[in-house]
């Protein structure tokens, strides 16, 4: 047997840069700011509860992912079944890649960059023409998979980093406002800002979105000779922690210049325009072009990203047709999507994540206790299955005003508001999910089935 290869440290900084880069959008830039804003001198426990659900979330779906040995998000639904994996595959790939985040990196880069400065009536096909550009270069550097590494590792998300890096020196020590950082915020708001720090994690769609990433990190590491599974999955773990580590680091400073802004500026109604009143309180118009190359660098390597995942997963599922015939089919079709706008996107998309969230956090768990309870289907398929009640519960409860007042989706809302515990915050998936998993495992100690099947460390694919 060949001795597995050991990767070199400037190998494991590329692929967590790579990590990183995809993860990183627009979104991941405004949503902070903005929370700091909200939190004021309270940004400390809101900044704890958007790492919570905003790092930790999407960290636990790369160790899953790693920890199975799966090659994808589907190898990680398999237990539950054939029919199930594949629905969850495409959908969660069709929100991602097709439905919101994909189309949402070119619709806030438009917004932030190009919106301003083009007048009302040439907006739309300022948006069309700037989507087609967008994603004909997402497309031409995510069509060499062995490039990818190269694109985003290598040169964008370091370049990336060296902007924003350059923002928090400017901010922190040449103006020295790290001094007007306060951390004694009203201890009556520390549970509020807890709780909406968590719920503002959601916004990003990281724990999607890892679940997704994972194939990509698997392919890479493929790619440069590490083809032992075990080696994989200890070589995910490590690159997921350097990108999450690097980037809660990021998050924690991007909340605490929100927090900070309100010395200068008024609250906003959204981290971008937030984050433009911040760029020209610091650097006048050179920020604002400083903020317009970083927008769209964080949105062209996660667009990169989102698209080269959703292709990779379904190349593997449908070799015949390959990624790259659903590379343009994905850039395509996310092309269309951005020039409906960004708030038709969300509004029907939203009942979709409400009932994705539930389950993909059910698969992350499962996936963590692999070593204990191994791919048994008994309690895959009962907590999966109990899990779908709250999931589809939620996905009634965001479904737009005007569907949600029909008689039938507004007479289950009754029923849940009134008997379904933690409905009304949307954590009525965690008791589901605890029974669920309690029942499969009783089914499953009765069946006399091993929980957790040997996995020697030499399994290759």
């Amino acid at each position: 047997m060949s001795e597995q290869p050991k990767l070199t440290k400037r190998q494991y900084l590329t692929l967590g840069s790579l990590l990183l880069g995809m993860f990183f959008g627009a979104g991941n830039l405004i949503f902070p700011i903005h929370l700091g804003q909200l939190a004021g001198d309270a940004w400390l426990p809101a900044a704890v509860g958007f790492l919570l659900s905003a790092i930790l979330l999407p960290l636990l779906a790369i160790m899953a992912i790693s920890l199975t040995r799966a090659s994808s998000m589907y190898d990680l639904a398999r237990p539950v079944g054939h029919g199930f994996a594949l629905f969850f595959l495409l959908a969660t790939h069709a929100s991602l890649g097709l439905l919101i985040a994909s189309p949402r990196t070119a619709t806030v880069s438009y917004t932030i960059g190009i919106a301003p400065f083009l007048g009302k009536g040439q907006q739309q096909i300022g948006l069309l023409i700037f989507s087609f550009l967008f994603f004909l270069t997402t497309f031409c550097l995510a069509w060499n998979e062995s490039k990818i590494t190269t694109y985003i590792g290598k040169l964008l998300n370091p370049l990336f980093l060296i902007l924003l890096a350059a923002i928090f020196f400017w901010a922190f020590l040449i103006k020295g406002d790290i001094r007007a950082v306060s951390t004694t915020g009203n201890a009556k708001l520390i549970s509020s800002n807890l709780i909406n720090g968590f719920l503002q994690g959601y916004n990003t769609m990281d724990a999607l979105a890892g679940l997704g990433f994972g194939v990509t990190i698997i392919t890479a590491l493929k790619l440069m000779g590490l083809h032992h599974a075990g080696g994989r999955a200890k070589a995910v773990a490590k690159v997921g922690s350097l990108a999450m580590g690097l980037e809660a680091v990021i998050y924690v400073l991007l909340i605490m210049l929100g927090a900070i802004s309100l010395r200068f500026s008024k609250l906003t109604e959204n981290g971008g325009t937030a984050f433009n009143q911040i760029m020209t309180h610091y650097t006048g118009l050179a920020g604002t072009a400083l903020l317009e190359a970083m927008t769209l660098l964080a949105c062209l390597t996660t667009a990169i990203g989102l698209v080269t995942s959703f292709s990779q997963d379904l190349g593997h599922r449908f070799p015949r047709l390959g990624y790259h015939f659903f590379l343009p089919v994905t850039a395509i079709g996310a092309f269309f999507i951005a020039n409906f706008g960004l708030d038709q996107i969300i509004a029907y998309s939203t009942p979709i994540l409400m009932l994705l969230y539930p389950l993909a956090i059910a698969l992350i768990l499962l996936g963590l206790l692999h070593p204990w309870i191994g791919k048994n289907t008994r309690i895959y398929k009962v907590t999966v299955g109990f899990t779908v009640i709250p999931a589809l519960l939620d996905a009634v409860h965001a479904l737009p005003a005007g569907l949600a007042r029909l008689p039938f989706f507004a007479a289950i809302q009754h029923f849940a508001t009134s008997f379904i515990p933690w409905y009304t915050i949307g954590m009525d998936f965690v008791p589901f999910i605890a029974v669920g998993f309690l029942g499969g495992l009783i089914a499953a100690k009765l069946s006399g089935v091993k929980l957790a099947p040997d996995l020697p460390d030499s399994d290759q694919d």
